[in-house]
């Protein structure tokens, strides 16, 4: 059974539990932590633009987004920090159910996309946040 979010943003639920043999849960929960050059402009981009709602924010220090099924951690880098925007392997994906409406709700609010891409059953469309750390949408056709 699925959650759905703003913007039509589906997100698959499952419970798995992770035990360690004698000493109990091992995992209680995890999130995607991303990088950031301004606390601000990455709140305003991931509550305001994509509607991921604000769960916590400790001043410039650390904020966390929520999607039903995600946690995005926000950090800020260090000013030399050469890994922002440099996620090279790892993107961050949110399924929707009408890719077009989701993009051009999105487009409106100044997200730009690259092409879409069709992988099989799956349409793609891949974005950046402000600090061009790698998202994208995907839409299923199971």
């Amino acid at each position: 059974m699925g959650l759905r979010g703003p913007m039509d943003i589906m997100v698959e639920e499952t419970e798995v539990k992770y035990r360690n043999r004698t000493a109990g849960p091992v995992l209680r929960e995890g999130n995607v932590t991303v990088m950031v050059s301004d606390m601000n402009s990455a709140i305003q981009f991931y509550v305001e633009k994509l509607g991921l709602a604000l769960k916590s924010r400790y001043s410039d220090q650390f904020a966390q987004v929520v999607a039903p099924g995600l946690t995005i951690a926000l950090h800020p880098a260090d000013k030399q920090d050469r890994r922002l925007g440099r996620s090279e392997g790892l993107s961050i994906g949110l399924r929707v159910d009408n890719l077009e409406r989701t993009m051009k709700d999105l487009e409106g609010k100044g997200v730009k996309f690259g092409r879409v891409v069709e992988d099989g059953p799956v349409r793609l469309a891949s974005f950046k946040d402000p600090d061009g750390n790698p998202l994208y949408l995907a839409e299923s056709r199971w």
